[in-house]
């Protein structure tokens, strides 16, 4: 390791890897920091699966807890318990430079660890702790546990030395609603590896897939549930059925099992094709079999992280029209009106039917994520701000 390199212990209070958008935020960074030269130990929950390249370390195995997906769960306590009796394992061993924690369970843990080692704490912030909780419906927001989640979210947002955030909508949430010091926040969007993330030949990803080569292809890569607008795209998907019935979806994710079942009540399954979830290697093959892309994503207090995904392979993209996905899309945006079903099957039709259109949003997007998106120039400012949290 190189003399000024860093040693950087990342807290990921979640089933890593799983292939969906946190992980992938907490893989790419974490590789890209490791091609940078510094060293980076990820301590995470004993689900998930290594990815190559980064370091991790887990906590011991809790046979009876097996859930991947996304929200919250009664067991995250116990299952913190162990991750910070593991990180300060980790720690004396590995003697970290700084922890980087992610979510506010993580930085919940890296605040303690912080005291006892006198350790600089960055906290990874993605999205409001007590908002996610009521997108999951994990509690109503009539629910006493509402305002319990908003004062632990409060005192958890200023226990960091420095934090950084995946969209300037979360910069100024952190500023203006939890009353968080302006000079104590970066806003670092996500990123994308478009060496990894780039358009593959389209053939070979349909052929794999048993989809048509000459037909019209929509695809979503997401997890499947309400906030993410998976309902909502199905209803949407049902009027494009009637409008243009030449139009099929790619539908990728988990858990599918229920949007299957509705699918087929909709009558809609003939023109879905479910894969279940989609490992990260597998992504570009199977995005490159689409044409257009949509994230009809009705939670706006999180970042939006498969846009990156979706642009480096040069889909062009049908998203509702907010501040978090023009941060991201900028002018190559599809944008429609927040919630708006029948617009946002409208958007889908009109982009599949022009064909100057999607050649040009195509060409614009892959640009966009090569210059601007890039997990290269993100690393960069990363480090930066870890120097300018150690100098301090």
């Amino acid at each position: 390791m190189a003399e000024d390199a860093l040693r950087v212990l990342m807290i990921a209070p979640t089933p890593y890897f799983a292939d969906r958008g946190c992980h992938v935020r907490i893989y790419e960074e974490a590789r890209a920091l490791t091609k940078l030269g510094h060293e980076v130990c990820i301590v995470t929950y004993h689900l998930g699966r290594d990815m190559p390249g980064v370091r991790v370390v887990r906590t011991p195995q809790v046979p009876w807890y097996n859930k991947l997906e996304a929200g919250p769960s009664w067991h995250k306590p116990y299952l913190d318990v162990l991750l910070l009796w593991q990180a300060y394992s980790e720690i004396r061993t590995f003697r970290p430079h700084l922890l980087h924690a992610h979510l506010h369970e993580g930085t919940l843990i890296g605040s303690v660890l912080k005291k006892i080692f006198n350790i600089p704490l960055l906290f990874d912030y993605q999205g409001s702790l007590s908002g996610e909780s009521l997108n999951h419906g994990f509690f109503r927001e009539s629910s006493p546990l509402t305002k319990l989640f908003k004062g632990l979210e409060r005192f958890i947002d200023h226990r960091a030395d420095a934090i950084i955030t995946s969209s300037e909508q979360g910069r100024h949430e952190l500023i203006s609603d939890w009353a968080v010091a302006p000079e104590k926040v970066v806003n670092l969007i996500d990123g994308v590896d478009t060496e990894i993330f780039r358009p593959l030949p389209r053939s070979e990803a349909r052929r794999e897939l048993g989809i048509p080569d000459n037909g019209k292809l929509v695809v979503f890569l997401g997890l499947f549930n309400r906030y993410q607008g998976v309902d909502l795209l199905l209803a949407a998907i049902s009027l494009i059925k009637a409008k243009a019935p030449d139009i099929r979806f790619l539908l990728m994710g988990f858990p599918d099992e229920e949007y299957r079942r509705k699918a087929i009540d909709m009558a809609i399954d003939d023109v879905i094709t479910f894969t279940g979830r989609v490992a990260y290697d597998r992504a570009p093959l199977f995005l490159s079999a689409g044409d257009l892309a949509v994230s009809p994503k009705l939670a706006t207090t999180e970042a939006n992280g498969k846009l990156f995904n979706y642009s480096a392979c040069g889909l062009p993209t049908v998203v509702f029209d907010n501040q978090i996905n023009r941060e991201i899309l900028g002018d190559d945006g599809i944008y429609v009106e927040h919630g708006n079903t029948s617009l946002f099957a409208d958007a889908i039709i009109a982009t599949m039917h022009s064909a100057d259109l999607m050649k040009s949003r195509a060409e614009r997007v892959r640009e966009r994520a090569v210059t601007m998106h890039s997990w290269d120039a993100r690393s960069h400012r990363l480090v930066s701000v870890y120097r300018t949290l150690l100098a301090s």
